[in-house]
């Protein structure tokens, strides 16, 4: 995976690891994240942010707040 300013960012899930993800995506579902009730969801998080770090250039620069804040505003739902 190459490191990306902008586009698309493609992750890859083995079928357990996103069925493992949504299980606990599903238990989420009502606000604050769901106690894990097993180390595969945990794990599968970790392969997520590890894929992540590996592809996105903005965590490293300097402006990342503002990048952050421009990219929550982009994906947040309207009226929240």
């Amino acid at each position: 995976m190459s490191k990306s300013n902008d586009g698309d960012v493609p992750l890859s899930l083995s079928n357990a690891e996103a069925l493992v993800l949504f299980e606990w995506l599903a238990r989420s579902g009502t606000g604050a994240p769901a106690p894990f009730v097993d180390q595969a969801e945990r794990r599968v998080l970790w392969d997520i942010e590890a894929a992540l770090e590996k592809a996105l250039v903005a965590p490293l620069s300097a402006d990342y707040a503002t990048l952050l804040a421009a990219a929550r505003a982009e994906v947040r739902d309207s009226g929240e």
